[in-house]
């Protein structure tokens, strides 16, 4: 294909990806009420001493006209994102392929699947730490500061967070992927190991919402786990493609 084909490739596969976007978006829009219950929900599971109720239900505030608004619209992009996520990672395959051999294209349907499911469980991880690490966050400017956090400002924090997770949850499969492929070795891996942790910590530091070392060490700890999985796996690959070239 040449440079402008490509173009044209690469404009198809984003136009259909942007479709499932908005497609997912939609949903998330119509259905934002109950979303944003589950949304909201590691932050009521706070003690009543750092966070807002009223009428005995926990509540965010509202501090600009149009903030429900945002906070809707926002919400309705990251449930198309995972909503979509099957279509835009099968885009994203589609484009890759036409560069691959035959034997490495059979990977792509099982790489789709996980690359939605390994997304969606680093959403559920984020889910999990984020009460923990809003107790922390909100205790730290002790009694004389009592939190009063803007929705916003709240789901700003959510969604940063859980996404950021789910897409460092997607690392090993990129590893493991070119590993397949040839491109990387479980030694290569092992000798680029003191690099990838430092690696780990400045990206951790750079997509973590806040600066605090509670995130920072969530985040970069997965990382790090998942650097060293992605040498096993490897490792396995290797074997197994030296013991068919031996047969």
């Amino acid at each position: 294909m040449t440079l402008f084909e490509h173009l044209a490739e690469l404009r198809t596969r984003l136009f259909r990806a942007a479709l499932a976007l908005t497609a997912g978006a939609v949903v998330g829009y119509v259905l934002f009420d109950g979303i944003i219950g589950q949304i909201i929900a590691p932050y009521c599971e706070l003690p009543q001493a750092v966070r807002l109720t009223e009428g005995g239900d926990c509540v965010l505030l509202g501090f600009r006209v149009l903030e429900g608004f945002s906070v809707r619209i926002k919400t309705a992009l990251v449930v198309g994102l995972f909503l979509g996520g099957p279509v835009i990672f099968y885009q994203l395959w589609r484009f890759i392929t036409p560069g691959l051999t035959t034997s490495e294209r059979r990977y792509a349907l099982p790489f789709v699947v996980l690359s939605q499911l390994m997304f969606a469980f680093g959403i559920g991880f984020a889910y999990l730490i984020i009460p923990q690490g809003l107790a922390i966050l909100l205790n730290l400017g002790g009694p004389s500061i009592a939190p009063a956090l803007g929705a916003e400002e709240y789901l700003s924090f959510f969604l940063t967070t859980s996404v950021a997770f789910g897409l460092v949850f997607e690392l090993p499969l990129v590893l493991v992927f070119l590993a397949l492929v040839g491109i990387v070795s479980s030694s290569g891996l092992r000798r680029f190991r003191p690099y990838a942790l430092v690696a780990n910590v400045l990206v951790a530091a750079v997509v973590t919402p806040t600066t605090d070392p509670v995130n920072l060490f969530f985040m970069a700890g997965p990382m790090a786990l998942f650097y060293e999985l992605s040498i096993v796996i490897a490792w396995l690959i290797e074997r197994g493609r030296r013991r068919r070239e031996v047969a």
